[in-house]
């Protein structure tokens, strides 16, 4: 199995919902929710891997780097590197049904441990989208991550609660997809979250909590006091706001005041390891990456997953070595140009 052949395989199976393009850009499916693509003119979507690709690394081969290490340790988990599968739901009508939701969240948990890493979850606008979830992350000994829609404080608390019987690492809720159209076409009511709200979700359970779906500071500042574990930089890979900036732009300022004090993940326009190094030189101490994830289960399961992984890493490695970095833990800003 090779990664063209993976491409190969999914292009068929996501047809017309994805089209696996040579370079997963947001630009031909802009505008297509449901499905894979961008909320409006899909100017999130592109802003995400336009931001990235504005950032340049400086050359570097006068050092002493030999063997990077690309491991992290993150909620109590050792990571072989930085690099988690995203949270994603709707395999019907996002991804045209090809693979089920049991099998897909199957696929995820279980290839991402194989190549060493951990599987995020989701939550959708069926119901049986999280059970799927937490189904996955019992059969494989709670290495996984449960990521709850905004829905009502009692209906999030009710999650919160399977996932701790399946001993999951972590738990958090996506706060971004308050404004999801999938969700309220189907009658899951989500919303924004106040202070108070969060604070209320935080003390329910012994869980590391995480918020996904943080674009300002301000925003974020509100999550540490708040007690939240860790953030994700997110904007819910441009799917629920246009015309917001790439996760890259808003990145640095957030780590500038909050590396070290809470723990940062960052998501949006992930497509190799040199984008891996980037978002970890702008700040972040780990990295989630979603429709290449798809793409690789869709073509080839846990196995395609875990090429996946494996090539990502290597690329890594690589750009860890020409950039003069020893560790995943410790990547200077100064690599940037």
């Amino acid at each position: 199995m090779n990664w063209q052949e993976v491409k190969k395989i999914a292009k068929e199976k996501l047809k017309p919902y994805c089209r696996v393009c040579p370079i997963c850009n947001g630009v031909a499916c802009a505008g297509e929710v449901p499905g894979m693509g961008g909320v409006g003119t899909g100017s999130s979507f592109k802003a995400n891997v336009e931001a990235l690709n504005r950032i340049k690394l400086n050359l570097s081969t006068i050092h002493d780097v030999r063997q990077p290490d690309t491991e992290i340790e993150i909620f109590g988990q050792k990571l072989s590197l930085p690099v988690m599968s995203a949270p994603i739901t709707g395999t019907t009508y996002n991804m045209g049904g090809a693979i089920t939701e049991d099998v897909y969240t199957q696929e995820v948990i279980a290839g991402s441990i194989m190549a060493g890493t951990i599987g995020w979850t989701g939550d959708g606008a069926d119901p049986l989208m999280y059970g799927s979830g937490i189904d996955a992350i019992k059969k494989n000994d709670g290495k996984g991550i449960p990521i709850i829609k905004p829905r009502a404080q009692d209906e999030i608390i009710k999650r919160i609660r399977l996932a701790e019987e399946a001993k999951a690492l972590a738990v958090g809720v996506d706060i971004d997809g308050a404004g999801l159209v999938t969700m309220a076409l189907r009658g899951q009511p989500v919303s924004p979250k106040s202070p108070k709200e969060i604070e209320e979700l935080v003390k329910s359970t012994k869980l590391p909590f995480i918020l996904k779906g943080i674009m300002t500071l301000k925003e974020a500042e509100i999550a540490y006091n708040l007690g939240v574990s860790a953030i994700v930089v997110s904007n819910h890979g441009g799917r629920i706001l246009d015309h917001t900036p790439g996760v890259a732009e808003v990145l640095p300022e957030i780590a500038d005041k909050l590396k070290g004090k809470i723990t940062i993940i960052a998501d949006g326009g992930v497509r190799s390891g040199v984008d891996v190094l980037k978002l970890l030189a702008l700040g972040a101490d780990a990295v989630l990456i979603g429709r290449p994830i798809v793409v690789a289960v869709f073509g080839g399961g846990r196995d395609a997953l875990k090429l996946y992984f494996e090539t990502i890493k290597n690329e890594l490695k690589q750009a860890m070595l020409l950039t003069g970095v020893d560790s995943v833990k410790n990547v200077p800003k100064e690599i940037l140009r």
